[in-house]
């Protein structure tokens, strides 16, 4: 997995966000597991990071309606129930790809600075 990958192509619909990064890997999001992972000052307390969101009142059948590129960096969704102050920088954004190649570097990754303490 690489983490200086940047995305090439974002698709919507809504059962799934799919984003095709320039490394070649693709990752398909749940529109509700990335809505409920938002690190928007709304959603995250800033200085303790800790999280405001209740993912209980995310709907079920949420959907990004749109989408907007912030820079060469992140990604800003607009969520069916009009949220859309988060962005998603990309690195975060592949960090929560949820696949099972992604999920076993991510934990080997965070096993790996574990260690290090």
């Amino acid at each position: 997995m690489s983490t200086s990958a940047s995305v090439r192509t974002i698709s919507l619909s809504p059962a799934a966000i799919s984003v095709e990064w320039t490394d070649g890997h693709q990752s398909i999001y749940p529109p509700k597991y990335l809505r409920i992972n938002c690190g928007c000052a709304e959603c995250v307390e800033e200085w303790t990071n800790r999280k405001l969101l209740n993912p209980a009142t995310v709907p079920a059948e949420i959907k990004a309606e749109d989408y907007m590129m912030v820079g060469r960096y992140a990604v800003q969704f607009l969520w069916s129930d009009a949220h859309f102050t988060g962005i998603y920088p990309f690195d975060v954004l592949r960090k929560l790809c949820p696949c099972d190649e992604c999920k076993a570097q991510n934990a080997g990754t965070a096993a790996g600075a574990e260690a290090k303490k």
